[in-house]
């Protein structure tokens, strides 16, 4: 059965749609939130930990760094990984079912 762009936003299905993107989005950015000020503010507060020595000149703040860079690609990747298996094909099918 095909819907008014109106009715369509009305639905319960597209509702839903728009409540898991929220969802996934909110959890993947308060993880980007917490890695990164978290290590904002372990720098701030706990210098002589991030100035550890771990190697002839390397400090712990460097590898810690690089972490949060590549946790952010991973988290990345997650939002990616969902949004093509999941949502892409969600909002395929509503858009087919809306009236030209």
């Amino acid at each position: 059965m095909q819907k008014t762009t109106h009715e369509m936003l009305e639905s319960s299905e597209f509702k839903r749609l728009v409540r898991n993107k929220w969802a996934i989005s909110s959890v993947l950015t308060l993880c980007l939130f917490v890695l990164y000020y978290g290590f904002i503010l372990l720098i701030a507060y706990n210098k002589p930990l991030m100035g550890q020595k771990i190697g002839a000149a390397t400090t712990l703040g460097i590898p810690l760094g690089v972490g949060v860079i590549i946790l952010a690609w991973i988290l990345t990747m997650i939002y990616v990984a969902w949004a093509n298996r999941s949502h892409d094909a969600e909002v395929s099918k509503l858009r087919d079912k809306v009236k030209h």
